[in-house]
C-alpha cells in the first residue's frame, strides 16, 4: 500500500524559507478552498481557453467579471469564482507556480486534468489533507468516506464540525474524480491515473522548489500523486528532458535534475 505524509507536506524551517515559499505560490495552514468548492476544473479550464495564454492577472479579472467567461449568473457569484480560482491556483503570472502550471497547460492537452491538482495540492492543505486517503487505495477498491473524514479532522485540529466536515470530504472527492484518481458519482472507486512526460516534469518541478534533490524528487507527494512508480516516473523524465522541459543526468546509480530553461537564477540556487 502506497502511503504519503498525510498533513503539512510543506513546513518551513526557517522565516527565510517562509518568505520564499509564499513568494513562489505555496500555502499552508488549516483552512482551505474545499470547505465550499472543488478543484473548479470544469471552470478552470474555461479560463484559459478562454483567455490568451500571456494573460496578465487584471485580464483574468476582467474575463471572468465583465466578460463572464464562466457563464456565472450573477455579478456576486462571478466575484465568488473568481476569488476561489484565485486561492487554488493564484491566476497571477508574476506567482511561480501558476506561471510554470500555465506554461505546461498549453503544452500538453491530455495532462490538464493533473496539472491543476498538481497545483492545487500546493496551495489547498485541506485537499493535501485528503491526499493520503486516496492515494492509498489499490485499484478497483470503494471509496471510504470515514478514512479521509479522520484525515481532515486530524489536519484541522477537530475545528470543524460534522456538516462542514461532510461538504468537504462531498467536495475533495469529487475533486479526486474530476482528476481520474476516483470514477462513479455515488459509489466512487479508485482507478490509476497515466502521467505524460510533462506532468510528470511539474510534479518534479514542485518538489524542486522545496529543496528536494536527486532521486528522492521522485518520491514526493507531486510524484506520489501521479500514480507511477519512480522507475517508471525515471523514464517520463528523460523524456521530458528529450522535449526540453528539464536537465537531468545519471552517472553511477546517481541522479540529477534541474530546471535551467524554467526557472530564474536565484530560484535554481
Amino acid at each position: 500500500m502506497k502511503t504519503i505524509q498525510p498533513i503539512d507536506w510543506l513546513q518551513p524551517k526557517t522565516e527565510a524559507e517562509e518568505i520564499r515559499f509564499r513568494s513562489t505560490g505555496f500555502r499552508w495552514g488549516n483552512k482551505g478552498t474545499h470547505t465550499s468548492r472543488t478543484i473548479m476544473l470544469d471552470e478552470l479550464r474555461a479560463l484559459l481557453n478562454y483567455s490568451r495564454p500571456d494573460a496578465t492577472r487584471d485580464d483574468y479579472v476582467s474575463v471572468i467579471i465583465e466578460d463572464n467567461c464562466l457563464g456565472k449568473r450573477t455579478a456576486s457569484t462571478r466575484k465568488l469564482s473568481l476569488q476561489r480560482l484565485s486561492e487554488l491556483y493564484a491566476l497571477d503570472p508574476k506567482v511561480l507556480l501558476f506561471q510554470l502550471m500555465r506554461y505546461f497547460w498549453y503544452a500538453d492537452r491530455s495532462g490538464q486534468a493533473i496539472l491543476p491538482l498538481l497545483l492545487a495540492l500546493a496551495r489547498d492543505p485541506l485537499l493535501r489533507a485528503t491526499a493520503a486517503s486516496v492515494l492509498c487505495m489499490h485499484p478497483g477498491e470503494e471509496f471510504a468516506r470515514q478514512p479521509m473524514t479522520d484525515a481532515l479532522n486530524q489536519a484541522a485540529g477537530g475545528r470543524f464540525n460534522e456538516g462542514t466536515l461532510n461538504k468537504i470530504v462531498r467536495n475533495a472527492a469529487s475533486s479526486w474524480t474530476q482528476t481520474g484518481h476516483l470514477k462513479g458519482r455515488s459509489h466512487k472507486v479508485r482507478q490509476s491515473i497515466a502521467p505524460t512526460a510533462i506532468t510528470t516534469a511539474y510534479a518534479l518541478l514542485l518538489g524542486y522548489l522545496t529543496g528536494t534533490r536527486g532521486a528522492k524528487l521522485f518520491e514526493t507527494p507531486w510524484a506520489q500523486a501521479l500514480d507511477t512508480p519512480p522507475s517508471t516516473l525515471m523514464h517520463l523524465a528523460m523524456d521530458a528532458r528529450r522535449l526540453g522541459f528539464l536537465d537531468m543526468s545519471q552517472s553511477g546509480g546517481i541522479v540529477e535534475l534541474g530546471f535551467s530553461r524554467l526557472l530564474p537564477l536565484d530560484e535554481r540556487r
